[in-house]
């Protein structure tokens, strides 16, 4: 059996990683966010204020687009290593629109629908859109691609939430700033042809056995990675939108609805620069992936979720809220670095596509899960919603470092 870390990848060359793929791919990247993330800040706002709907609504809004989702990940993964990566990321990218038209409809159902359907597009864009990173760079600066990758992803969506904060401020109506989500979901799209990379790679020709060293780290890659994929699955049931705390922050302040809706937003705004900042940093500093993502990542994810439950339950200071959204960017930008680029490390070329789709299918499942219970239990009280993503983010974090250090220094 081939060796699954070393057979994959690219002669290094002494070019600079931060190639016109690479900068481009991530381009898109920003443009997607700054589109789709100022859909996402109002949406709950959208549906629980002008709508009317209860907050188990927006939850099962979530879930509907998280659950099917993950097969739509799992689809976009496995036909980017069968048909090429850029074509499928182009496919799913430019229907992603369907967000912005979801808040120009006054029937709750159809908007939902129209959320969910732009959601998919976007989870079957995914898989596709990070097989192509990979194929950009060589292994040793994979962290440093996901990293930039992910700090221009979320910098987009940075600055999503502080233009949608401003909007809202300046009394520009939800229908208006949803319209103009489009635009920069078209400039994303077109970033996306003018990569060079995402062709489809072609399968190795079969080797010679490999030695039982070889085989036996090939078997240890393979451990580590449904470990991994069992753990985000885990992570996921205890995630929730960011949607939650916007509602959270809205529900605590006591000012106009217009102030009340922007200091929520607000929470946005610092979620999204703290992830954009870590994601620079986390992906020059890879090595020990496997104890960061479970430290940094779940276990800090379930802390401050722990915090926003905390808060709400004592009824301290809203503004105490920020600092612990801060602390969930920070997870984020750990996890979205961490997570692909091990499992780029441990697929062969030619299945890189299939392992992020996996990837994003066992989030996006969890997801599913996770957003039902946090608008299920948000009905009796925030902290309950708060507290059970906590727990669950917790146990993820110690089965993560379950993984004995022998098999997961690979990566």
């Amino acid at each position: 059996m081939p060796d699954t870390v070393h057979s994959l990848e690219i002669p290094a060359t002494k070019k600079s990683w931060l190639s016109r793929d690479v900068l481009f791919i991530s381009l898109s990247a920003c443009f997607a966010d700054l589109g789709y993330q100022s859909v996402l800040a109002i949406f709950p706002l959208f549906l629980v204020l002008t709508l009317r709907q209860p907050v188990w609504m927006f939850g099962l809004a979530t879930a509907i687009s998280y659950g099917p989702g993950a097969v739509f990940a799992l689809i976009g993964g496995r036909m980017a290593d069968r048909f090429g990566a850029k074509r499928m990321a182009i496919s799913g990218n430019i229907l992603i629109p369907l967000l912005s038209l979801s808040g120009l409809v006054t029937l709750p159902g159809l908007a939902i629908a129209l959320f969910s359907g732009g959601w998919w597009a976007r989870n079957f864009r995914s898989p596709p859109r990070r097989t192509m990173l990979t194929q950009a760079v060589t292994k040793e600066h994979r962290g440093q691609a996901f990293g930039f990758l992910h700090a221009l992803d979320i910098g987009g969506g940075f600055l999503a939430a502080l233009g949608t904060m401003l909007l809202v401020l300046a009394g520009v109506t939800f229908t208006h700033i949803f319209l103009l989500t489009i635009i920069p979901l078209l400039c994303s799209t077109l970033f996306l042809t003018l990569v060079r990379v995402g062709g489809k790679i072609a399968a190795a020709a079969p080797s010679a056995p490999g030695t039982a060293q070889q085989s036996a780290q090939a078997a240890a890659n393979q451990r580590v990675y449904h470990r991994l994929l069992l753990s985000a699955a885990l992570y996921g049931f205890s995630s929730f939108s960011i949607g939650f705390p916007i509602l959270t922050v809205d529900q605590a302040r006591h000012g106009t609805a217009i102030h009340n809706a922007a200091w929520a937003i607000l929470s946005y705004v610092v979620f999204f620069g703290v992830s954009a900042v870590t994601g620079m940093v986390v992906g020059k500093k890879i090595k020990g992936g496997i104890r960061t993502l479970a430290l940094w990542g779940y276990l800090l994810g379930g802390l401050a979720a722990a915090g926003m439950g905390l808060v709400w339950y004592t009824g301290t200071n809203p503004l105490l809220y920020y600092p612990i959204v801060g602390l969930m960017g920070l997870s984020l930008g750990v996890i979205e670095t961490i997570e692909p680029t091990i499992i780029s490390r441990l697929m062969p070329s030619q299945s890189t596509g299939r392992g992020m789709g996996a990837l994003t299918a066992m989030r996006s499942l969890g997801l599913f899960v996770g957003n039902i219970a946090m608008g299920l239990l948000y009905h009796f009280g925030a902290a309950w919603s708060y507290g059970y993503a906590a727990l669950l983010a917790i146990v993820a974090s110690m089965l993560m470092l379950t993984i004995p250090a022998a098999e997961s220094s690979g990566v």
